[in-house]
């Protein structure tokens, strides 16, 4: 008999269905750049082995510290995974897998595009020459809290959460690199920071689209550079990450639109770039100490 091949899918929609009940969260409508996102609870159950040339595929279990065991098959190769709640399964582009488990649980499905992965360290990197390798479940915190992060920005600030998104990406493709693939990236040491035109251009960019939803690709392109140096350098310039400066500077613009009167919170979170007033108030009391509210008092 001919071996059967498995299910090819390309688009998010085709992955969500194979399970019996619908996400709890997704990164559908929010822009997200080359990354996917799904966050579900789900019953025992069996999917069939399916694969994608579109994404590596990154599950990470979200149950606690019950064990639920899962006869998994992956690129070719059968396991019982004993799996617990921090555990990730790895599984890359155009690589064969189905599981069947035998109890209700939840998890995140992260789906990361092979070119994003790819050019994290290196804008020229061909996706061809980095090989992520296939794993059974095995425990990775970093990972774990990644995925967290990423569940608790979907849950609380989907909107304009690019920055932050693709920053937590970054450093995940970077960790995958140094853990999980065939091929460890060499990472170069930058001591000075940014040059004096590189940082003011990016500033400059920042300050005039705050209202946007900025991207670490765009700004790490803009001087043209990889999103882990850009990132790298970024934060040796200015002390904090590119994600905390741009919330400063959001928060500092709100602050003066308040001082000028005539507008009311909710427009000015709308003005500087906050998904709503309630995040605006969050960020705004933790780094000035006094609200929104106060301010116009």
């Amino acid at each position: 008999m001919p071996k059967e091949k498995p299910l090819v899918l390309t688009e998010e929609y085709e992955v969500l269905q194979l399970y019996p009940r619908p996400p709890i969260l997704t990164s559908l409508d929010v822009n997200w750049h080359g990354v996917s996102f799904g966050y579900m609870c789900q019953p025992a159950y069996e999917v069939p082995e399916v694969s994608t040339p579109r994404w590596h595929s990154i599950a990470i279990f979200t149950h606690g510290n019950r064990i639920i065991h899962a006869d998994r098959k992956l690129d070719g190769r059968f396991h019982r995974d004993a799996v617990v709640g921090g555990d990730i399964v790895i599984t890359p582009v155009n690589i064969g897998q189905g599981a069947a488990w035998e109890d209700e649980g939840d998890f995140i499905i992260l789906g990361i595009e092979p070119d994003v992965f790819a050019r994290t360290i290196d804008e020229a990197a061909d996706a061809k020459n980095l090989e992520l390798l296939p794993h059974f479940a095995t425990p990775d915190p970093l990972i774990y809290q990644i995925g967290l992060a990423l569940k608790g920005v979907l849950e609380n600030n989907p909107t304009n959460s690019r920055l932050y998104a693709e920053t937590m990406i970054n450093a995940l493709s970077v960790h995958l690199m140094q853990h999980y693939s065939t091929r460890k990236p060499i990472l170069q040491e930058y001591k000075d920071g940014l040059s004096k035109y590189k940082f003011h251009k990016v500033i400059d960019y920042i300050n005039a689209n705050l209202d946007h939803d900025l991207s670490l690709t765009e700004l790490a392109a803009l001087v043209q550079m990889s999103p882990h140096y850009f990132s790298h350098l970024f934060k040796q310039s200015m002390g904090i990450s590119v994600h905390q400066y741009v919330i400063r500077c959001r928060v500092e613009r709100a602050k003066n639109l308040l001082l000028q009167g005539n507008v009311s919170i909710a427009e000015v979170a709308y003005k500087v770039g906050f998904a709503n007033q309630s995040h605006l108030n969050r960020h705004f009391k933790r780094l000035l100490g006094i609200t929104p509210k106060q301010i116009l008092s």
